[in-house]
This record gives structure tokens, C-alpha cells and sequence, in this order.
């Protein structure tokens, strides 16, 4: 596809120019914690300032202990390279950055038991549910973060991944909050670095304004190519991805999503 089809698609699709001017997020001492919040990790102080949900409703005490007893088991290690901390050899490594529910990077390590899949998610919620995800599908090709995905780009390793997803990101749709979006320059840098070339960087949103700064975060950056020929390679989920239940929820309300794949060049 041209630039100049490239710029007719970024505007059917509603894209507005991203503001880059320095938010909150990207100030010195952004990574100050708060000090009101009484559940945070040594990394919440010296690692980049995390916005979002961390905890949702109370939990029962089935995922409770799930959390107890089997996150351990699978939390990824930043000490150890990534494909040694799965239990059978794979030359195919992903990460999934802000895997919601878990439902997505199950469906993939379903599909491919060959592979191992990095799940970074914050949400404690969300972790329990993959790990329920996991427990009952006897899945064990996923190791999970249930941190910042920005506090383990230093542990990986050069061109150490086949691919990374951005699934439904959390739009931060207000201008003032440009910052908090997750593609910002030294994200998509380090994707960079870790995609090995060929390699995939798959994201998707139902919402209009990120539509708009996903698409224009990976196309303005030299070590992405899109992939997309025609209307439906954006507009149709590609047959690989794993339908879940939040996708077929924005469908019947209308909500539609778009599907923007990338190679790493």
C-alpha cells in the first residue's frame, strides 16, 4: 500500500493527529508512587509510572487461590531467558501486552502448543481469569507478568520474539491524557528490538480515537510495515485471531473493530 493510500485509510478510519506534547506521563519524577495506595511493589516506585486498574471487584476465594498457588508457578522470571522458562522447547515466542480477561493469548497457546506465549497484564482480576483460563484448558505454554509489560523489555533479548499483540488497549480517548496510551515512542522502540525481523506486531481496538494512535504509532515508525491491501484486511478479524467474547459484545453493539497487522522490517 502507498503513503498516499496509507493517509486515505488513517482518514476513513477517523484518525486525528497525536499530540506529542509532554503529559504526565513523560515528566520527570513521573514515576513518583502514590503513597495514598498501600498495594505496590518495589517496581511501582522505580519503574515507569503505571496508569490504570489494578484490582477490580473483591475476588472468590477460588481465584484467590489460584493466585496463590499457581501464579508462582508460571509468573515469568526476569533473570532467565524467555524460552527456557517453558516446560517444552519453542522457537516461537509472543508476548500479548494488556491481555484483559486472557481469553485472546489462551485461544492462541491453544493453537499453537508449539509456541510460548508472554501475557503482561497488570489487573490482578484479569490475571486470575487467565489463570482459571489455563487450569481448566490444561494450557502451560503461557507465562505470565502481572506488572507493567515496560519493566521486562530490558530482560529480553534482541530479535527474541515472533510476534507481539496489542489487543484492545485502553483508548485514554482525552487529549491531556495522550501519555498514558501504551504505543508511545519508547515502546514501540523496544518492539522493535525485540520483534525479529519477519516478525508480527498484531493490535486491534472498536474504539475510534485508538483506532486512530495505534495505526499512527506503528506506521510512523521505519521498523514496521503494514500489511493491509485492501478495506477488508483492517475491517475483517483475520481467521487466526481467537474470537472472544468482548469482541463478539462490541459487534452486536455495533462497535466495530479494526484489525491493523504489522511485520517487523
Amino acid at each position: 500500500m502507498t503513503s498516499d493510500k496509507k493517509e486515505t485509510v488513517i482518514k476513513v478510519i477517523g484518525a486525528k493527529k497525536t499530540d506529542t506534547k509532554k503529559t504526565d506521563a513523560q515528566q520527570p519524577g513521573a514515576q513518583k508512587p502514590n503513597m495514598d495506595n498501600q498495594d505496590f511493589s518495589a517496581s511501582r516506585f522505580y519503574g515507569p509510572r503505571f496508569y490504570g486498574r489494578r484490582k477490580g471487584r473483591p475476588l472468590r476465594q477460588t481465584m484467590q487461590t489460584l493466585l496463590a498457588e499457581k501464579l508462582p508457578e508460571v509468573r515469568f522470571d526476569l533473570e532467565r531467558h524467555a524460552a527456557a522458562q517453558f516446560s517444552s522447547p519453542c522457537a516461537d515466542v509472543f508476548l500479548e501486552i494488556g491481555f484483559g480477561g486472557g481469553e485472546h493469548i489462551a485461544g492462541l497457546a491453544t493453537q499453537r502448543p508449539d509456541a510460548g506465549f508472554i501475557g503482561a497484564e497488570p489487573f490482578i482480576n484479569g490475571v486470575a481469569s487467565l489463570l482459571r483460563h489455563m487450569q481448566d484448558d490444561d494450557i502451560d505454554n503461557i507465562r505470565i507478568w502481572d506488572d507493567d509489560v515496560r519493566l521486562i523489555f530490558a530482560s529480553l533479548a534482541d530479535a527474541s520474539l515472533a510476534g507481539a499483540y496489542v489487543m484492545f488497549p485502553d483508548p485514554w480517548p482525552k487529549k491531556r491524557h495522550a501519555g498514558r496510551r501504551i504505543l508511545q515512542d519508547d515502546v514501540m522502540n523496544s518492539l522493535a528490538r525485540l520483534i525479529r525481523p519477519g516478525g508480527s506486531l498484531v493490535m486491534a481496538s472498536d474504539d475510534p480515537t485508538a483506532k486512530s494512535w495505534l495505526l499512527q504509532a506503528a506506521m510512523r515508525h521505519p521498523a514496521f510495515d503494514w500489511t493491509a491491501r485492501c478495506a477488508d484486511d483492517w475491517q475483517i478479524r483475520p481467521a487466526d485471531l481467537p474470537a472472544t467474547r468482548y469482541m463478539k459484545k462490541a459487534e452486536n453493539e455495533a462497535r466495530h473493530p479494526a484489525w491493523f497487522i504489522f511485520t517487523r522490517s
